[in-house]
C-alpha cells in the first residue's frame, strides 16, 4: 500500500476504476489545515485529463506497469499491430492508445506499457525525437529568411508539419513527437 508522499511523475494510478498517469504533482501546506497533495493526471484508458487532492498521507493505489520495446508493423481493422522484438509475439492496440500516431512508420521501434495485473497493453509512447523524410513542401524563397517563418510540409508518415523556409523536399527532419514541432534538419 502507498501513500502521497509515494506520488512521482509518471506513476500510474488507479481512480475509480480507470487508470491515470502522474503528469504533474504537489503539496500545499497552510498554518491551519493539514497538508494537502495535490496532480494533475491524464487518463490511460479514457482521454480525460482531471485534477486531483488528497490529504497529506492518504492511500493511494498505484498500479505496476513493465514496460517492452516493440516494433511497428502495420496497421489493420484491429488497430495499430506491434511485433515484440524478442519473443516475436504480436499485439494490436487502438489508435487512442497511441501518443502520436500521425508520426509512426513501418519497423520504428517504441515502448509499449504493459498493466503488470491483466497483462494487457496500456499505452504506446514514441521515442521523444525521430526522423523523418520531407515528402513535400513548397520551395521557400531566397533571402526570405530575416524571420522564423515556417511553412506546411509533408512528412511520410503522410502527417504535416511547420517546417523553416529553408527545408525542402527530400530531406530528413528531427520532429518532437511530444508537441509535434520541427527539431532540425538531419544530415545523412
Amino acid at each position: 500500500m502507498a501513500t502521497t508522499s509515494d506520488i512521482s511523475r509518471g506513476m500510474i494510478l488507479k481512480l475509480e476504476g480507470s487508470l491515470y498517469t502522474v503528469v504533474e504533482f504537489g503539496e500545499n501546506k497552510t498554518a491551519r489545515a493539514a497538508a494537502k497533495v495535490w496532480a494533475k493526471l491524464k487518463g490511460l484508458d479514457n482521454a480525460r485529463s482531471i485534477e486531483k487532492t488528497w490529504n497529506s498521507g492518504d492511500n493511494i493505489y498505484p498500479v505496476r506497469v513493465e514496460r517492452k520495446y516493440y516494433q511497428y508493423l502495420f496497421k489493420d481493422d484491429t488497430g495499430y499491430n506491434f511485433m515484440d522484438n524478442e519473443t516475436f509475439e504480436q499485439v494490436a492496440v487502438a489508435e487512442t492508445m497511441v501518443d502520436a500516431p500521425q508520426f509512426l512508420k513501418e519497423g520504428a521501434e517504441v515502448s509499449v506499457l504493459f498493466n503488470t495485473e491483466t497483462e494487457l497493453p496500456m499505452s504506446v509512447e514514441l521515442p521523444d525525437k525521430i526522423v523523418l523524410l520531407v515528402t513535400y513542401s513548397e520551395p521557400g524563397l531566397k533571402g526570405d529568411t530575416a524571420t522564423r517563418t515556417l511553412k506546411p510540409a509533408t512528412v511520410e508518415t503522410g502527417a504535416t508539419v511547420n517546417v523553416p523556409l529553408f527545408v525542402n523536399e527530400g530531406e530528413l527532419i528531427r520532429i518532437n513527437t511530444k508537441t509535434g514541432d520541427y527539431v532540425e534538419r538531419v544530415k545523412e
